[in-house]
């Protein structure tokens, strides 16, 4: 987001205008070094570029270091209920705490605030609507407002303690709560926010969860870095993030598909060369925008505005034929058989010409 602090989380800028980062976290046992490295690494492959990892005690927080040596991506310590095992992450080089401050004990927090001051990694203050401070429940109920306060509440703090490398999220399983406070707390705060929806589901809910939450947020603007929370393999959340990002508008991630839902007059099968098209141009990693439409109704015209494109149309002798868009311009009619050749050898042509 525009007018955030901008915070550095390894190598990795958030907030302050910033690219909108992927986050996500393992599901492994991290003292499991081998496994959660190997997690790591898929999640960097997919395109991850910050990765949390839960420590549940001090051979987990100790594990850290061995863990960090063998990826290439900023780690994070998730930590819950002891504030010492942040201390120990700090000790083991994580790059960023995230703190839970409705269940981490006080009396821990000068010891915490003594290791930032030897190793001021950014620390996230991270609100979970299920574990909520008891008088902010009293007060407030379960809610966006109590959320909003539990993270005031611990950022102060830290504050007070002269330290203010901070990030804040407000996560909740609701999604008009979780939209609702971080509006809030973006008119509260310069912080940069972590955005997401907690507790989303598995894949097909929690998609449609993630979609709605965390696009909501970043049409308004809000939001400098995202985690898609799915049930199951975390690799996963990367590919629905950047689908998300890119459908924002914010980010982009190689090609933008457009394509045809199908009706009646269609001509061509749609569903089929779509496959056909995006295992064809798998390998293109360029921000292009294709187009695969199916009859003459909206398909000229999607194909013309996107870099290129194809529609369907009846044949003269009643087969089925495409017509092939580049840049705005009708190239020509082919068969079907004939049109993939040439979409593909062209759309790889732009590709490559298409500035770094």
């Amino acid at each position: 987001m525009e007018g955030t602090k901008q915070v550095m989380v390894g190598s990795v800028a958030i907030g302050g205008g910033a690219p909108i980062s992927i986050q996500s976290m393992t599901n492994t046992d991290t003292r499991d070094v081998d496994a959660t490295v190997a997690q790591i690494h898929a999640l960097e492959q997919a395109g991850c570029e910050i990765v949390r990892v839960a420590v549940l005690d001090m051979e987990a927080a100790r594990c850290i270091q061995s863990i960090k040596q063998q990826i290439h991506i900023p780690i994070v310590a998730d930590i819950h209920f002891d504030g010492m095992l942040a201390v120990a992450a700090l000790e083991a080089g994580v790059d960023k705490l995230r703190i839970n401050p409705g269940n981490l004990p006080a009396r821990h927090l000068d010891a915490l605030l003594g290791a930032l001051r030897e190793r001021p990694v950014p620390v996230r203050v991270g609100v979970n609507a299920g574990s909520l401070p008891k008088d902010l429940q009293s007060k407030y109920g379960i809610s966006a407002e109590a959320m909003v306060q539990s993270a005031l509440r611990h950022v102060c703090l830290l504050e007070d303690g002269g330290f203010d490398n901070c990030l804040i999220s407000l996560k909740a399983p609701d999604v008009p709560m979780t939209v609702q406070a971080y509006r809030r707390m973006a008119q509260l705060t310069c912080y940069p926010l972590h955005v997401g929806i907690t507790h989303a589901s598995g894949t097909e809910v929690g998609l449609v969860k993630s979609a709605i939450g965390i696009g909501a947020l970043l049409l308004d603007g809000i939001g400098d870095t995202i985690r898609v929370s799915l049930t199951g393999d975390p690799v996963q959340e990367i590919a629905a993030a950047k689908t998300i990002l890119q459908a924002a508008g914010v980010r982009r991630f190689g090609i933008d598909y457009i394509c045809c839902p199908t009706c009646g007059r269609c001509r061509m099968p749609i569903e089929s060369l779509l496959v056909e098209v995006q295992c064809r141009l798998a390998s293109i990693t360029e921000p292009l925008t294709v187009a695969v439409m199916g009859c003459e109704v909206n398909g000229p015209e999607e194909a013309r505005s996107a870099d290129i494109g194809i529609t369907g149309c009846t044949g003269t002798q009643g087969d089925s034929e495409g017509v092939l868009f580049c840049k705005g311009e009708r190239v020509a009619r082919y068969p079907l058989h004939e049109l993939m050749e040439r979409f593909e050898a062209m759309a790889f042509d732009l590709a490559k010409a298409m500035p770094d």
